[in-house]
């Protein structure tokens, strides 16, 4: 009973920990405008399928890619044993889902398996990040508390697999009725032999460890770039269906196009306004001007670096890079976020544009798509990309000097060219066609 009790009170506090940090997005998330409608759930549940649980994007890199999705799969099977374990703290049992009797057997099975697999492929891991120098996981972008991040995290992935391990080892040999098959924990136990009394306290300590280290790691992960355990799934759900680097039209213009275009319009009064419309910004500024899906996509970002290794300019020299981009929304929004939650309307004097990303990043893009279709939890990095350059084009004239004329000669003369539509023949007014008969 004192144990439920405890357990009650360290699953309430680690809850309700949880459940601050989803309301801080969810609220960052009510600031942001629209995306897309999500729709076509047929697509979209393929689509997770393909990419989210078959992790076919990954694959290419084949043998990390590989071990990574092994990992992947295997906390898809360990989180059966997750549930079990928090079913029981809060009922008072012990192995309650044995009921389901050959099944609860396999699925113990894979998770000791897996436990296994998962701790020898996280010790490799590691040892790439600290020893192998990967040159995509470094970048202007990255600092140390980046790589700080990214080996705590899978130092407590690791811990969370050696608690298991020694929880089964442990709970073979407390010699009570043993529920579920463990193969390899079964095998370890002759080696690493506990009497009774023993076992009995070590499966209690690495039971209370592994709990905790759950609790403590759902609670980290919001703030850390491993968030994408939760939410690469969801992102790869919600992701766009229209063709990547397809810009969205904006309301207000298109409205403004329909007008002129309209010749019943050429001599109508204007409609009169009861209340003066806010004028919308063209663009991206800063992130209170960007969707929703953007910021998910920022929070989802593993920050692997395989959208920057195979970005064309970037593998030229230029300043770009999508995992930054990327990256840079997020920080900007973990920044001021909590004065937009206050006042929408809310300035400190910096924006996303300027201080964390430059119109020379920007324009170095080439909309290639490279970056997006490499990225295996799908985020879309030009659409970031793209907003930002429409608000330098648009609000600040600041386009590159061929792209401003190109936008002044299409308002003067209706075309790229410099030549108004009377004159765009002359070439040809000194050409004899000779037609025999």
């Amino acid at each position: 009973m004192t144990k439920q009790v405890i357990f009650i009170i360290v699953t309430l506090i680690a809850a309700g920990v949880f459940i601050y940090s989803a309301s801080i997005i969810f609220a960052n998330i009510k600031l942001l405008k629209k995306a897309y409608p999500v729709k076509d759930h047929a697509k979209r549940f393929k689509m997770l399928l393909d990419i989210g649980i078959g992790q076919t994007k990954i694959m290419r890199f084949p043998i990390i890619g590989f071990l990574h999705a092994l990992v992947f799969w295997g906390f898809l099977v360990i989180l059966f044993g997750s549930a079990e374990m928090l079913i029981d703290g809060l009922t008072g049992q012990e192995r309650i889902l044995s009921f389901l009797g050959v099944i609860y057997d396999i699925l113990m099975a894979l998770g000791d398996i897996f436990a296994y697999i998962i701790g020898v492929l996280i010790i490799v891991f590691l040892f790439r990040r600290l020893f192998l120098h990967i040159k995509r996981f470094a970048g202007v972008e990255m600092n140390h508390k980046n790589h700080i991040d990214a080996n705590f995290a899978l130092s407590l992935i690791l811990l969370l697999m050696i608690s298991l391990a020694m929880m089964n080892i442990a709970y073979i040999q407390t010699g009570s009725d043993i529920k579920g098959i463990y193969p390899i924990s079964s095998f370890l136990a002759k080696i690493i032999t506990f009497d009774t009394e023993t076992a009995h306290m070590v499966y209690e300590a690495s039971w209370w460890t592994h709990i905790i280290l759950i609790f403590f790691f759902a609670n980290y992960l919001p703030y850390s770039k491993h968030f994408h355990v939760f939410l690469s799934l969801p992102n790869v759900y919600l992701s766009r269906l229209t063709p990547l680097t397809q810009m969205t039209n904006m309301e207000s213009v298109t409205k403004e196009v329909k007008i002129m275009m309209d010749p019943n319009q050429a001599f109508a009064s204007p409609e009169p306004s009861e209340e003066e419309e806010e004028i919308e910004r063209f663009g991206m500024k800063d992130v209170e001007d960007g969707t929703w899906k953007m910021y998910l996509d920022s929070l989802t970002c593993t920050q692997c670096g395989r959208c920057t290794s195979v970005c064309p300019a970037n593998q030229t020299g230029k300043l770009l890079s999508p995992r930054k981009v990327v990256k840079n929304f997020r920080e900007r929004m973990s920044e001021k976020a909590a004065g937009l939650r206050k006042d929408r309307n809310y300035d400190d004097g910096k924006s996303l544009l300027g201080d964390f990303i430059t119109a020379e990043e920007l324009w170095a893009c080439t909309t290639c798509n490279a970056c997006a279709q490499e990225c295996p939890v799908n985020i879309d990095h030009p659409s970031i990309i793209l907003e930002m350059r429409r608000y330098i084009f648009m609000e600040e004239s600041g386009a590159p000097s061929l792209l401003n004329s190109m936008s002044t000669n299409i308002e003067n003369n209706g075309a790229p060219w410099q030549y108004p539509p009377s004159d765009r023949l002359k070439w040809a007014d000194d050409i004899t066609i000779e037609i025999n008969n």
